[in-house]
């Protein structure tokens, strides 16, 4: 089992970035005030709204959850490599994904793609319970033990493929995938609960991120917007073939 949540009144949130300078040398200043900048300039000045969102992006430290010799990095607005071929996203995308889940109260949360735990940790501070599934074995490891001795008490982490979900834990009121398969798996709809959603690239060389909402006759699109995610892995690569 993995994780807490690191969370700061609302209050002083808005103070903070309220308060905040701008345009300082990125090297001159501590991960707090990159982070507090990283939130206000690049996520909030975009459009993201959600105060636990906000409250969570300000929470996390990003350069843990990065490879060290690219921590000076961390709080740019862009992806950054993990090891192992794959990637975590880039800030803006993650508060994105995380607020068009719409979470409520008590919510749990499958996610497909743990990476280094970076986006986990950000669903720990909005949800209840997060489960996250990461394929490759190496990744899954450091990220339970990361998540671990930060604190995030409410993530539980296992290696997998996560073509299938994790039946045994759901339904699910929210599913965020950071892996694009060309469609989406039929288990992540079976696995949500009627009123849920579920975040998802999809495509092929060119991809869109999918918004749906799961009702009672299937799966609703609510939004798209072009993005550029690592492709899954495992068995749907295999679907084509058979």
């Amino acid at each position: 089992m993995i994780h807490g949540r690191l969370l700061i009144r609302a209050a002083a949130a808005a103070s903070i970035l309220a308060a905040l300078p701008c345009g300082s040398c990125a090297r001159e200043r501590k991960p707090d005030e990159l982070r507090e900048r990283m939130v206000r300039e690049d996520i909030a000045a975009r459009g993201i709204s959600d105060r636990r969102v906000l409250e969570s992006m300000l929470s996390v430290p990003r350069h843990l959850f990065v490879p060290e010799h690219l921590r000076a990095m961390a709080y740019f607005d862009s992806p950054l490599p993990i090891g192992e071929d794959q990637t975590i996203s880039q800030p803006y995308i993650v508060a994105l994904m995380t607020e068009s889940l719409a979470l409520g109260e008590g919510a749990r949360v499958l996610e497909i793609g743990t990476g280094s735990g970076y986006q986990a940790a950000v669903l720990a501070g909005v949800a209840d319970s997060v489960w996250s599934i990461e394929i490759i074995p190496s990744l899954a490891e450091k990220a339970a033990v990361l998540l671990d001795s930060l604190g995030y008490g409410n993530v539980s982490v296992r290696q997998g493929d996560g073509y299938y979900g994790w039946p045994e834990k759901g339904p699910f009121d929210g599913i965020v995938v950071t892996a694009a398969p060309p469609r989406v798996p039929p288990a992540f709809a079976a696995q949500l609960v009627e009123g849920g959603r579920l975040v998802i690239p999809v495509g092929e060389g060119r991809q869109e991120l999918h918004t749906y909402e799961k009702t009672a006759g299937g799966l609703k699109l609510l939004s798209s917007v072009p993005v550029r995610f690592v492709p899954m892995t495992g068995r749907v690569r295999k679907e084509d073939s058979e």
